[in-house]
């Protein structure tokens, strides 16, 4: 049995709904569903069609994409920012937005690194859609099968230029979290930001899927979704080669506070 529900049985139900993108560990949606987990805030999960046109969902909320936290007056929250202000007037505790100034500021700047425009997952996104943009641009005819993938690459701003500069802005950021992690260390501090837990740490978890997924047992995903999560060019790869410690903060993690293994259907 799945443990989502269809839009039109999520319009019938009270309480918080998560419209998450189904098979498939997104990072913007599995940092959505670790914060409110760690919150411990109650919510039903929604299956949204990953690149598909979602007309019901966007009659319900106005936004076709994924994720999304739909309150019980049906109002939608989508941007990685809002959703981490949601939680935290939701439920305040614990907190995931540190109470200092400064670390505030810092995690609100590396988790846009992360998640914002322009930022790791987003430069991600474009060498995924590469390969299936190269091969349109060399047939002759347009191919039904490319229709998805070409829509959400325009939506998100895909060029060559865009792609070729990708890899190079995904090692920056990497070392950047790096750096602040190995800080953080030598300091005898255990996460990424102050002494606790932050908004930060589930998003590098979720978003490291886009370096290295976590093994099948722990993520079941499609075997052509892993493979392209990983498929990783030598920019990239020299980057994580250069900080093991990424990973394994990565899996504290995961073992520590969010879902395993990931249900994603």
């Amino acid at each position: 049995m799945s443990s989502f529900v269809s839009v039109e049985q999520a319009r019938e139900m009270d309480g918080v709904r998560l419209v998450l993108t189904t098979n498939a560990p997104g990072p913007w949606g599995e940092s959505a569903k670790g914060m409110l987990r760690v919150k411990n805030i109650p919510c039903v999960r929604v299956a949204q069609e990953g690149g598909g046109e979602n007309a019901e969902l966007v009659a319900w909320t106005g936004v076709r994409n994924a994720p999304q936290i739909v309150d019980e007056s049906d109002r939608s929250v989508s941007a990685w920012r809002d959703m981490i202000t949601w939680c935290e007037e939701r439920e305040p505790e614990p907190r995931l937005v540190p109470e200092d100034d400064a670390d505030r500021d810092l995690m609100f700047e590396l988790t846009e690194a992360l998640a914002g425009e322009g930022g790791f997952g987003w430069s991600r996104r474009l060498l995924l859609f590469k390969p299936i943009m190269d091969l349109a641009a060399q047939s002759d005819e347009p191919n039904p099968a490319f229709a998805a993938v070409m829509r959400m690459a325009n939506e998100y701003g895909y060029s060559e230029e865009a792609a070729d500069r990708a890899s190079k802005r995904c090692a920056q950021i990497l070392n950047r979290l790096a750096a602040q992690l190995r800080e953080q260390r030598g300091r005898g501090a255990r996460y990424l930001i102050g002494e606790s837990l932050s908004a930060l740490d589930i998003h590098w978890a979720a978003f490291a899927a886009l370096v290295s997924p976590l093994p099948d047992e722990l993520c079941p995903m499609p075997d052509y979704l892993r493979q392209s999560y990983g498929n990783i060019d030598a920019t990239i790869a020299a980057a994580a080669d250069a900080a093991p410690e990424l990973l394994e903060h990565r899996d504290f993690i995961y073992r520590e506070y969010l879902e395993l293994p990931l249900v994603l259907a």
